[in-house]
C-alpha cells in the first residue's frame, strides 16, 4: 500500500459520491462543531473584559448572555430562509453575487475567508487552553500543541467529509452530554440552594473591582462575546453536501445546532454568575479555563471531569473541522468565477478540495505562530469577518424577497431578514468600535486587500482571455524549427534527445557550454563516431556541435544567448529546445542526481521568448526488479559457492 492511500484512504470515485453526504444528525459534527465549541470560548471571551469589574462582571454575563441568545435566533430565522432560497449553497458570497453585485460578494467573500481562517487557530487555541487547563504541566508547550493538533486535523479532513462526519460523532456526543450534565446538575445545586451553591472545589475569588460599570466596558464584553455565533452561517453554505431532500436535512442541523447552543450558552451563564466564575489569565501560571472552573465546582475533579475536560479538548479541536468543510467551497466558487487559481476549483482523490484544505491549514499555522496560540488574542479579530458576512448575506436576502414580493410568503421572509440584517449590521459596528484598537483594525486592512488580490486574479484572467481569443492560425513562412539539444556528455539520455531533434527539424545544434581554462574534449573526440557518422549513413545532415566557454560556470545564461542569436537570425522559424533529462522512478533517486534540466526548462520558459518553445526529452531510469537481482545473487553468489563446497 502507498504512503498516500495509507494516510488518505483509497480513491473514491465520482459514481459513489452520494455515499459522502450528509444527513441531518451527521451533519452536526461536520458543521456544527464551529458554533457549538464556540460556547466553550465566547462566554470566556466576554468574562475576559468583564473581570476588572470583580463580582459585578459577573452579574452582568447573564444579560449579556441574552442578547446574544436573542440575536443568535434572529439570525437562524434569517438563514432559514436563505435554505431554501439557496438550495445550491446559498453563502454570503453567492447570495451576494445575485443580489448585490460583484463588490459586494468579494467583500462577503473576503470576510468569509478571514473568518474560516481565524476559526481554525481560535478553535484549536482554545482546545490546547482546555487542555493546559487540565494538565497545567503543558503549559510551556502551548504553541507546539496547537500546530500538532493541526496536522491531525488536517490529515482527517483530507479523508473526505463521510469520514470526518462518523469520526466526529461521538465526541461532539460526549461534549454537549457532559456540559448538559453539569449545566443541569449546577442549575438543580443553584435553585437548591437559593442562589448560592456550594462549590465542590471553589473557583479562584474574583479579584476586587478595578473599574466602574460603564457602557463602553459592556459594548467590549458584548462583542467579545459574540464569537459565540460564529459557525452559524456554515449549514446555510453547504447545502449541497446534504442528502435529499436537502433543504430539510440542512434546515433540521440548523435546528439542531442553534438549539444545543442556546442552552449551553444560557446554562453557562447563570453558572458562572451562580458559582462566581471569572476568567482567568492565560500566561499566568495554574489557569484555568471557564468551562474547567463550571465542571470543577459542580462535581469536582473526578473521572467527570477528566471526561468533560477531554470532550472539551476534542471538540474545541475538532470545531475547526467547519472551517475546513466551508472554506474550500468557498474557495472553490471563487475559482469557478476565475477569483482564484484554478486549482482550487478541482476535487481530489477523496472528493474533497485538497488545495483549499492544505491552504487553510498553513494560514491558520501562520497565525497561530504569530499569536502563540493563545485565544485571546486571536479573538478580536474573529468577530469582524462573521458579522460581516451575516450583514451582507441578509442584505442579500433582502434584496432577494423584495423582487419576489408578489409570491406567498415573501413578505414575512423579506421582513425576517431585514431585521436579521439591521442586529448585525448593528453587532457589526459595535465590534468594529470595541475592538478596532486591540486587533480589529487588521481584519479591516485584510479584506480589502483579498478583495484586490481576487479582483487582480480575474484581471489576469481576462487578460489572458484577450489574448487566446485573438490569436488565429497563421501558417504564412512556416518552417521547420531550429533544434538545439543542450550536451553534457554523449550518454544514452543526451542521444535520444539528438535523434528525436533530427526528426523534426533538418538543422539542429548541439551546445555544449564549458568552463574556462577546464578541457572538456570527450564529447568532441567522440562526436565524429558516435553521431556524424550515423547521421550520414541515415542520409541526415548531422547536427552542429557548438562548444560556449562560461566564464562564471554558469550553464543557462550562455545557453540562453545561443537561443537568442538562433531566434534573431530567422524571426520566422521557432526555436526548439529540446532537454535531455533523466526521469528518476524511485523517491529516493532525487536525492542522488542533480536537477539542472529542471531548473534549465524554468529559465528557457520565464526567459526564452515567443520564439522559443521547450521539449521533454525524457529518459527514464528503469530499476532492476528485486526478484531479479534476488535471482542473480542466488545464481552467481550462493549456488555456485554451493557446488564449489560440494566438490570439495
Amino acid at each position: 500500500m502507498r504512503l498516500r492511500e495509507a494516510l488518505l484512504g483509497q480513491r473514491i470515485p465520482d459514481s459513489e459520491a452520494e455515499r459522502e453526504e450528509l444527513g441531518a444528525l451527521s451533519g452536526v459534527p461536520v458543521l456544527g462543531l464551529d458554533a457549538l465549541a464556540s460556547a466553550a470560548y465566547g462566554p470566556e471571551a466576554a468574562l475576559a473584559l468583564l473581570a476588572p469589574l470583580g463580582a459585578a462582571g459577573a452579574g452582568l454575563i447573564t444579560p449579556i448572555t441574552g442578547v446574544i441568545i436573542a440575536l443568535l435566533l434572529v439570525v437562524q430565522a434569517s438563514y432559514r430562509q436563505t435554505i431554501g432560497a439557496y438550495p445550491d449553497g446559498g453563502g454570503a458570497y453567492t447570495v451576494a453575487k445575485e443580489n448585490l453585485g460583484a463588490g459586494a460578494s468579494l467583500l462577503a467573500a473576503a470576510a468569509l475567508s478571514v473568518d474560516y481562517m481565524l476559526n481554525v487557530a481560535v478553535a484549536i487555541s482554545a482546545g490546547v487552553g482546555a487542555l493546559v487547563s487540565g494538565v497545567p504541566a503543558l503549559q510551556p508547550h502551548t504553541l507546539g500543541l496547537c500546530l500538532a493538533l493541526l496536522a491531525l486535523l488536517t490529515l482527517a479532513n483530507l479523508r473526505g467529509l463521510r469520514t470526518t462526519g462518523v469520526v466526529f460523532m461521538a465526541p461532539t456526543v460526549a461534549f454537549v452530554a457532559c456540559l448538559a450534565a453539569a449545566i443541569v446538575a449546577g442549575i438543580v445545586k443553584l435553585l437548591a440552594s437559593g442562589g448560592h451553591p456550594a462549590a465542590v472545589i471553589p473557583p479562584p475569588p474574583l479579584r476586587p473591582p478595578a473599574e466602574a460599570v460603564t457602557l463602553w466596558v459592556v459594548l467590549r464584553a458584548f462583542g467579545n462575546g459574540c464569537t459565540a455565533m460564529t459557525g452559524v452561517e456554515a449549514v446555510s453554505n453547504a447545502v449541497p453536501v446534504f442528502r435529499e431532500p436537502a433543504r430539510r436535512n440542512a434546515r433540521r442541523t440548523l435546528a439542531i445546532i442553534i438549539g444545543i447552543l442556546v442552552v449551553l450558552l444560557a446554562g453557562i451563564a447563570v453558572l458562572a454568575h451562580g458559582y462566581r466564575i471569572g476568567a482567568m489569565d492565560p500566561d499566568r501560571p495554574g489557569y484555568q479555563s471557564v468551562l474547567s472552573q463550571l465542571v470543577a465546582a459542580v462535581s469536582g475533579r473526578g473521572a467527570f471531569y477528566g471526561v468533560s475536560i477531554a470532550s472539551i479538548l476534542a471538540v474545541l479541536c475538532l470545531s475547526a473541522n467547519t472551517s475546513f468543510a466551508d472554506f474550500p467551497r468557498l474557495c472553490r466558487a471563487l475559482a469557478l468565477d476565475r477569483y482564484l487559481p484554478e486549482t482550487f476549483a478541482h476535487a481530489g482523490g477523496r472528493l474533497v478540495y485538497s488545495t483549499g484544505v492544505v491552504f487553510l491549514a498553513g494560514t491558520a499555522a501562520l497565525l497561530l505562530v504569530a499569536f502563540r496560540g493563545l485565544t485571546e488574542r486571536l479573538v478580536p479579530l474573529f468577530a469582524v469577518g462573521a458579522f460581516s458576512a451575516f450583514t451582507l448575506s441578509q442584505l442579500g436576502m433582502v434584496r432577494h424577497w423584495h423582487r419576489r414580493l408578489r409570491e406567498p410568503g415573501a413578505r414575512s421572509a423579506l421582513g425576517i431578514n431585514a431585521v436579521g440584517a439591521i442586529a448585525t449590521a448593528a453587532t457589526l459596528g459595535v465590534v468594529l468600535v470595541s475592538k478596532f484598537v486591540e486587533g480589529a483594525w487588521l481584519t479591516v486592512l485584510v479584506v480589502p486587500a483579498l478583495v484586490l488580490l481576487f479582483r487582480r486574479t480575474r484581471r489576469a484572467y481576462d487578460e489572458a482571455d484577450r489574448a487566446e481569443a485573438a490569436a488565429v492560425l497563421d501558417l504564412e513562412d512556416a518552417a521547420p524549427p531550429v533544434a538545439v539539444v543542450p550536451v553534457k556528455r554523449l550518454d544514452a539520455v543526451t542521444l535520444k534527445a539528438l535523434r528525436f531533434a533530427l526528426t523534426i527539424s533538418p538543422r539542429v545544434h548541439a551546445v555544449q557550454v564549458v568552463a574556462e581554462g577546464h578541457a572538456h574534449d570527450d564529447v568532441a573526440r567522440r562526436w565524429p563516431d558516435a553521431v556524424e557518422r550515423p547521421c550520414r549513413a541515415a542520409g541526415l545532415a548531422p547536427p552542429d556541435l557548438v562548444v560556449l566557454r562560461s566564464r562564471y560556470r554558469q550553464v543557462v545564461d550562455p545557453l540562453l544567448g545561443h537561443v537568442h542569436r538562433l531566434a534573431a537570425l530567422d524571426p520566422s522559424r521557432f526555436v526548439a529546445v529540446l532537454v535531455p533529462e533523466l526521469v528518476e522512478t524511485r523517491w529516493y533517486h532525487y536525492l542522488l542526481f542533480s536537477h539542472t534540466a529542471t531548473a534549465l526548462k524554468m529559465m528557457l520558459l520565464f526567459r526564452g521568448g515567443p520564439q522559443v518553445v521547450v521539449v521533454n526529452a525524457p529518459w527514464y531510469l528503469e530499476p532492476r526488479s528485486r526478484r531479479r537481482r534476488w535471482r542473480r545473487w542466488l545464481r552467481r553468489g550462493v549456488v555456485p559457492l554451493a557446488i564449489r563446497t560440494a566438490e570439495r
